[in-house]
């Protein structure tokens, strides 16, 4: 990078058709980052002139290599990755921590995509979910905690770490009161764990995942059908467990078998149980927090990568129940 005047950043980019690729269609890659950063950019040739306050240029010149860089190892830049770039650190991270993914980037691989985390909250649970043989994550909807925990579930079927997968859910109304579901045991519980199913079709293809779960090395069922079983040689998923009672998550935790790692997801503030009932989640966090081997990892309004919108009313909840 070679700097001019006191505002103004010039970026050079040998490959002209990388540089297409990162400005986007009708530069909307450029127009996305100016909104985020107060800066102008202007292409000149192959170049790109960041106009603005300093600050703002540093942070944009930093996005703008980084998406190269990306689209230099053969990768897309989308929306999402613009997103991800603005969210996460940039300083350069010992290799140690690397170390589990080859001295790379964190990242996790499938079957149909790449998952990539998009804040450092993320990228710290993915670290802890590979470290781990259980590990908590705690925080509002739309911070990535299931998506990731199953995303690293079809890594470790897929590469052999593991030889199943189970993810389960409490079959808990959310506030509402669906009476009678009629049909076989099976679509009675489906309607509660369709956001898992969402998960695994984003990962496996759809004959490979029906196959799977007619073979049994998917399987989804609720938190109810886990008891007496041991969860060997298993990536195993609890997903909205606020919504187990003491005795349940007791109950799931202790399933743990040999080669097997847990994984308990969980939103404090969207507890379904009848009132008086305790959450396990919150018992499992209070008695487990010392534990050696357990890992426990928070997500805040600020991880959530759904609509801009979402983590907006997630703030403007947390701040009433604190006011």
């Amino acid at each position: 990078m070679n700097t001019g005047v006191l505002n103004e950043a010039i970026l050079e980019f040998p490959d002209n058709r990388l540089l297409i690729d990162l400005c986007g269609e009708f530069d909307r890659n450029l127009t996305d980052i100016e909104a985020r950063t107060g800066v102008q950019i202007l292409r000149r040739g192959n170049q790109l002139a960041v106009h603005g306050p300093e600050d703002a240029i540093k942070g944009a010149t930093e996005v703008l290599q980084a998406l190269y860089q990306r689209l230099e190892a053969g990768r897309e830049v989308g929306k999402g990755d613009i997103d991800r770039e603005f969210r996460m650190e940039h300083e350069p991270e010992p290799d140690q921590q690397l170390e589990m993914f080859g001295g790379g980037k964190v990242e996790i691989k499938t079957r149909k995509k790449l998952v990539e985390p998009r804040t450092d909250a993320q990228k710290a649970y993915v670290r802890s979910l590979f470290e781990n043989e259980l590990a908590f994550g705690i925080g509002p909807a739309g911070t990535g905690k299931t998506y990731i925990a199953v995303a690293v579930g079809v890594n470790m079927l897929i590469t052999g770490a593991v030889d199943k997968i189970i993810l389960c859910r409490p079959a808990v109304e959310a506030g509402e009161r669906l009476g009678f579901l009629p049909g076989t045991q099976e679509e009675k519980v489906d309607p509660y764990m369709q956001p898992l199913y969402d998960a695994l079709n984003d990962f496996l293809p759809g004959k490979q995942l029906a196959k799977m779960r007619e073979e049994k090395t998917v399987e989804i069922a609720p938190l109810a059908f886990m008891r007496g079983r041991t969860l060997s040689n298993a990536f195993v998923v609890l997903d909205e467990a606020q919504n187990a009672t003491t005795m349940q998550m007791k109950m799931f935790l202790t399933r743990l078998g040999e080669g097997s790692r847990m994984v308990i997801t969980g939103d404090r503030t969207q507890i379904d149980l009848p009132r008086g009932v305790p959450s396990g989640l919150q018992d499992a966090e209070r008695l487990l927090k010392e534990v050696n081997g357990i890992s426990f990892n928070y997500f805040t309004g600020k991880d959530v990568v759904r609509h801009p919108l979402v983590a907006a009313i997630i703030e403007a909840y947390e701040q009433d129940a604190d006011g």
